[in-house]
């Protein structure tokens, strides 16, 4: 049974920084691309940054490019999002999803598994 199961969401002040995690089971982590995307209240879930099953790709969602960093260590099964920067149109449930093949993509249905989300609340 595929597991994806995020952690590292909080409350945090404008202008501070998280750190994400999402580890995964049941999969061969190292064969899946990995993406984080996220949902705020009344809003599609949108796509944030995603990374190749190598760790040497990645892409982000223009409004996240140069405050969030994702980054993956096989050895740990473990996918992260560093949010640096925070501001209150970052609150959102974050969800991280793993995709079979080399790279990341955007869209959120090239993915096949999902896991249920970490609350990161920023407040001005």
């Amino acid at each position: 049974q595929v597991q994806l199961v995020e952690s590292g969401g909080a409350l945090v002040q404008a202008g501070g920084s998280l750190r994400l995690s999402c580890v995964a089971s049941g999969l061969t982590f190292s064969s899946c691309a990995m993406g984080w995307f996220r949902q705020a209240p009344g809003k599609e879930r949108e796509f944030v940054a995603a990374i190749s099953r190598s760790g040497g790709l990645t892409n982000y969602a223009d409004s996240m490019k140069g405050r969030f960093t994702i980054s993956r260590d096989n050895a740990k099964n473990t996918v992260y999002l560093q949010m640096n920067s925070l501001k209150p149109e970052d609150t959102a449930v974050y969800y991280c999803a793993a995709k079979f093949g080399i790279a990341g993509t955007g869209r959120s249905l090239g993915y096949d598994y999902w896991g249920k989300g970490t609350q990161v609340t920023v407040s001005s």
